[in-house]
């Protein structure tokens, strides 16, 4: 059998297995138990019975597991076989880092668009979903300077301050990736279907739950935890004393992230609940400068797992000072022989180059964390 087609069959027997593990739903636990025991999801969902009880399966999850809904199975399948769908599992080396650490991290999930952006430096900016006018140009304001200087915007495309991050980032030429709380093909609000094709053509649409799945009130704090966790911090613009925003800023800050919050008119009732926020810690932010500032130290962390991810040295993106003759890789060598000093476009390192789109992205960025490359609208020069 060619390797090609070998290749196929088992990301195909991959996929199945892992998507049946879904589809049984019930507590997380105890898939986690049969993925940490069995070293493939099919050996798991092949196990039979007797281990899925050992791992502590519910019945209801063993008869699942036992005979998967066709047709869920089905429309999971022509979902994914569609370009652009992905599914990635925690045994797959492109999920992000910083949600495979987090407590209670999904078993798997369906992104829409490009998968690597979720290794991407990123900042959630969430807030009311009927801002005043202050705020909506603040989230605009606050997204088009962060995305400048490099920071994916991240949000839960959702109406008012989710929505002005989004096209703000998409405006200015940046990357920005949305977590949904439905499936990845559920249009929510409805009127948003214009922009969650244009956050997945630019950036990416993530979503725990299988395509098909309706809004439900509880999955939408489940969706703020996801996205709590796969972003350097939380920036929260206008929510008022009982907001969901609120829940993903407490959410980021039990997983380590930064917490920041704009303060507002003591008039404001979409104020309060950031004002809460600062009175309980969070670190108030005038301006953009000061959230860069806050998720230094954690950037650098996520530019090592980076690193590690794409089995590249420590020292491989040069420094201002070393000669680019000093590059252990040759593809880093490449890539900085064809920057200069004036801003470069992705498409001319393309043609300089001979790299791809994928690897050229993911090979500035680890130079951008370090500090030996600078973006700004989407063209790229030397330090």
């Amino acid at each position: 059998m060619p390797s090609s087609i070998s290749s196929n069959t088992q990301a195909a027997d991959h996929s199945a297995a892992l998507l049946t593990m879904l589809l049984a739903g019930g507590p997380l636990a105890p898939m986690r138990g049969l993925l940490d025991h069995f070293d493939h999801p099919s050996a798991a969902v092949t196990a039979g019975a007797d281990a899925w009880r050992a791992a502590g399966c519910t019945p209801e999850q063993c008869r699942a597991l036992a005979r998967p809904d066709p047709a869920a199975l089905e429309n999971a399948q022509d979902w994914l076989a569609a370009p652009d769908h992905h599914l990635l599992g925690q045994d797959d080396p492109d999920y992000p880092s910083l949600l495979r650490d987090s407590p209670n991290s999904p078993l798997a999930l369906f992104i829409a668009g490009t998968p690597t952006q979720l290794w991407t430096p990123a900042i959630a900016i969430v807030g009311s979903r009927a801002p005043s006018p202050g705020g909506r140009d603040n989230a605009r304001d606050f997204a088009t300077e962060l995305a400048r200087n490099g920071l994916t915007i991240a949000s839960g495309l959702a109406a008012g301050i989710d929505a002005a991050a989004h096209r703000a980032a998409l405006a200015c030429g940046g990357i920005t990736y949305a977590v949904v709380g439905t499936g990845p093909d559920v249009i929510y609000p409805r009127h948003h279907r214009e922009l969650q094709a244009q956050v997945a053509a630019q950036g990416a649409v993530v979503s725990e739950y299988l395509p098909g799945t309706p809004p439900r009130s509880g999955q939408f704090p489940a969706r703020n935890r996801l996205l709590a966790s796969l972003t350097l911090g939380t920036v929260v613009i206008e929510a008022a004393e009982r907001s969901g925003a609120l829940i993903t800023a407490r959410l980021a800050s039990e997983a380590g992230r930064e917490v920041f919050a704009l303060p507002g008119s003591i008039h404001n009732p979409m104020a309060l609940g950031c004002h809460r926020l600062i009175r309980e810690g969070a670190t108030l932010a005038g301006r953009p400068a000061d959230i860069l500032e806050g998720v230094a130290n954690l950037a650098g962390e996520l530019a090592s797992a980076l690193q590690s991810r794409l089995q590249a040295p420590i020292s491989c993106a040069p420094a201002a000072c070393r000669p680019a003759s000093a590059l252990p890789d040759p593809d880093y060598q490449r890539l900085w022989n064809a920057l200069g000093f004036d801003p470069t476009g992705m498409d001319s390192l393309i043609e300089r180059t001979g790299l791809t789109a994928a690897s050229l992205s993911s090979m500035l960025l680890v130079m951008e964390l370090e500090g030996s490359v600078s973006s700004v609208h989407g063209r790229y020069t030397r330090n």
